[in-house]
């Protein structure tokens, strides 16, 4: 189906350059009157990027506060200013962000990196606040065209500069070329102060009992071709101890995914977060059997619980998205407890979303990420 296809596309066509799934890039040069050199604007100011106009807009240190719900200036993009000729610069006055002082996985940048939003309505997340969310990419080649499409198959956690963690169930027996991108935000556009990465997978490992009827041991581990380059919006979250339990917390699950179950949900193009309480597994077991799942449904030990609050949800699109959980004693640092598999429904009263118990699989992939020839340190805290 073609225009499913189209749908869920992230973005545009592969060419010889390095690809680029945002549909909507370089869409600052339609539009508008009196622009100049292929950006909209108007007769006495053009629009840029609000970090190339120098008029006083932007905060000395470089937090610029977007509004991503307004659309009633001449721009096109929430994400620039209509700014005078005079004030214009091809150097970005917003201060680049700074060298990485806190060293370490999991470190979670609640304000934004380079500048704060404002105006969120669907449970957007600040631009780089979770700088170790990935989108898997899978290649796809339209019926009658030798052009190739990046494809959006489901979310990750990079892990290690070269290994990401996901689901068993969105790549295993695919015969696709994967990709991964890091640092995406905003899906549609390209103007963010840091670029996204792109890399190609060369192995994909999943679970030896996995089992896709129930996606039991519903885990993966993909070994990229070459390292991100770790920056303020790409970098690694921490893993938990084999032996890790948690009954409650209150934790972060992030993607691209559907905002509500059925016909009216939408994907997101900003990436989503949702805050959700961990629910005990017995007491999840005992929800689920309130569901078509029936009385004597029993919840495999390779799955955890989180949610069950009404509106608040992982959803379709979201799977292999990670579960953070933050780690105690330690100020905005997180580690990934979960892994988005499955749930009846989205966002229902007392009907908690099911994700892989990943503290469960923490030696297998240790093991994997050994076995690549790489240290495990990248994870630990």
């Amino acid at each position: 189906n073609l225009s499913q296809t189209i749908q869920d596309i992230f973005g545009t066509l592969i060419t010889t350059a390095a690809p680029d799934i945002n549909s909507n890039s370089g869409n600052s040069g339609t539009g508008g009157t009196g622009g100049t050199g292929g950006t909209s604007g108007t007769a006495s100011c053009t629009c840029v990027p609000y970090y190339l106009c120098n008029n006083g807009s932007i905060n000395t240190n470089g937090m610029g506060i977007i509004d991503i719900r307004s659309n009633d200036g001449p721009c096109e993009t929430y994400i620039e200013v209509c700014c005078e000729k005079k004030d214009q610069t091809t150097d970005p006055i917003t201060p680049a962000p700074p060298v990485i002082k806190e060293v370490g996985c999991g470190r979670r940048h609640e304000e934004g990196v380079g500048f704060r939003i404002k105006g969120q309505m669907e449970n957007e997340a600040e631009f780089g606040e979770f700088p170790w969310m990935v989108a898997v990419l899978r290649e796809e080649t339209v019926a009658g065209n030798a052009n190739v499409l990046n494809v959006y198959q489901c979310g990750g956690a990079l892990i290690h500069p070269q290994v990401v963690v996901t689901a068993a169930h969105c790549v295993s027996g695919k015969n696709k070329v994967f990709k991964v991108r890091a640092g995406e935000w905003d899906t549609q556009h390209t103007q963010e102060l840091l670029p996204h990465q792109d890399r190609e997978v060369q192995t994909v490992i999943t679970h030896p009992q996995y089992y896709a009827g129930a996606l039991y041991n519903d885990v993966a581990v993909l070994h990229l071709k070459s390292p991100f380059e770790i920056a303020e919006n790409v970098n690694v979250v921490c893993l938990p101890p084999q032996s890790t339990v948690l009954n409650s917390a209150t934790c972060y699950a992030t993607g691209w995914g559907k905002d509500e179950f059925g016909q009216k949900g939408k994907y997101q193009v900003i990436l989503k977060k949702i805050d959700l309480p961990i629910v005990a597994h017995d007491k999840c077991e005992q929800q689920l059997r309130s569901t078509r799942l029936g009385k004597y449904f029993q919840l495999h030990q390779s799955f955890m619980c989180a949610g069950g609050v009404p509106g608040k949800d992982t959803c379709k699109g979201d799977g292999g998205s990670p579960l953070v959980c933050p780690i105690q004693g330690q100020q905005n640092r997180y580690y990934q407890m979960g892994i988005v598999a499955w749930g009846i429904g989205c966002g229902e009263n007392n009907t908690p979303g099911v994700y892989v118990n990943l503290p469960m699989f923490r030696d297998w992939i240790d093991n994997q990420v050994k076995s690549f020839g790489l240290d495990t340190s990248s994870y630990q805290y």
